[in-house]
């Protein structure tokens, strides 16, 4: 069992969950069960499942589980390009978070690589 607190990828991705949340809370009611919760647990996945792939016993499922952070992270990827093109999110916001994103994803593609050695 790994301490998941400690893994850097799941801190960034902690605070991309935050930023999200709070991106969210501007956008229009009727997407409160549409994009809004869509963009919100695709989001808390990706810390969620490294935090649990820690806790379960050996690198085969931390493997599995990075697996599923960076499926989400892809899966978030996808809804802000979305959310930037309906208008709920301003270009400059989507490019950041897409930056982000984009990092996160190496760093999980990388951490998986070092399980598969």
């Amino acid at each position: 069992m790994k301490d998941f607190c400690d893994i850097i990828v799941r801190q960034r991705s902690h605070l991309l969950t935050v930023e999200i949340y709070r991106l969210t809370k501007l956008f229009p009611k009727e997407e409160t069960y549409g994009l809004t919760s869509q963009l919100r647990r695709c989001a808390s996945s990706i810390p969620a499942n490294i935090a649990e792939g820690c806790g379960r016993d050996g690198d085969a499922e931390l493997k599995r589980f990075m697996n599923i952070s960076l499926g989400s992270a892809c899966e978030l990827d996808y809804f802000i390009l979305l959310g930037s093109e309906l208008g709920y999110i301003e270009a400059s916001t989507a490019s950041r978070a897409a930056e982000e994103i984009l990092e996160i994803r190496r760093m999980l593609g990388s951490f998986i690589q070092k399980l598969k050695a």
